[in-house]
């Protein structure tokens, strides 16, 4: 039923002052989740680093059974710990991604120790290097040690988005975030480093 056109218009009021529907919460990217799931994974190796086969005899179990450290046991127990049973997600990537955890943990762990760079920048590709970004990982601008002079933060560092430009901290300007804003002056500049203060206002009475 459609309601009477000075009707609706009694009601716009009333709609004006109900607060904004809240904004849907962002879905993280598949770089997030990645790195969350190895951020878990470094995590249970911290938490499984003192424990060992639970049998008692620790030197004849590491004889016999291979040393704990590196076993297919620990990893087990790593895996079970990385998801709660309601974060769906998390058990989604794990299940689809188990096979790459293992292969790393019994034959790739030496040559690759980094994980998060071994599975999430160059296994799944869903992640780039810290000082990197976009599809194809391309140096931020300023470079990828110090992106952006270290006055600001690259658009996309360490994922697959973003353009490589910018975002300048406070007091500094520019593409590359060398120049000072109004207000600041350059204490320190040469090719490295460039170090914008703010200048101080002495009132004269």
């Amino acid at each position: 039923m459609r309601l009477p056109r000075r009707a609706a218009l009694g009601l716009l009021p009333l709609l004006l002052l109900l607060p904004p529907a809240p904004e849907a919460a962002k879905k993280p990217t598949p770089c997030h989740r990645c790195r969350g799931l190895v951020d878990k994974f470094n995590q249970g190796m911290v938490d499984t680093a003192k424990k060992n086969f639970g049998g008692g005899n620790t030197a004849w179990e590491e004889k016999t059974l291979s040393k704990y450290e590196s076993s297919e046991i620990r990893l087990l127990e790593i895996l079970e710990g990385l998801c709660d049973s309601s974060d769906f997600e998390c058990n989604q990537m794990l299940e689809a991604q188990e096979e790459h955890l293992e292969a790393w943990w019994l034959q790739l762990k030496s040559e690759y120790p980094d994980l998060f760079e071994w599975f999430c920048v160059k296994t799944l590709k869903v992640c780039c290097s810290p000082g990197t970004y976009g599809p194809d990982c391309l140096a931020c601008q300023g470079g990828s040690q110090r992106p952006c002079s270290g006055n600001g933060h690259c658009s996309g560092d360490g994922s697959r988005q973003g353009d490589g430009s910018c975002q300048c901290h406070v007091g500094y300007q520019g593409p590359l975030c060398t120049d000072c804003m109004d207000g600041y002056f350059s204490s320190l500049r040469n090719k490295t480093h460039s170090i914008c203060t703010g200048k101080l206002w002495v009132s004269r009475t």
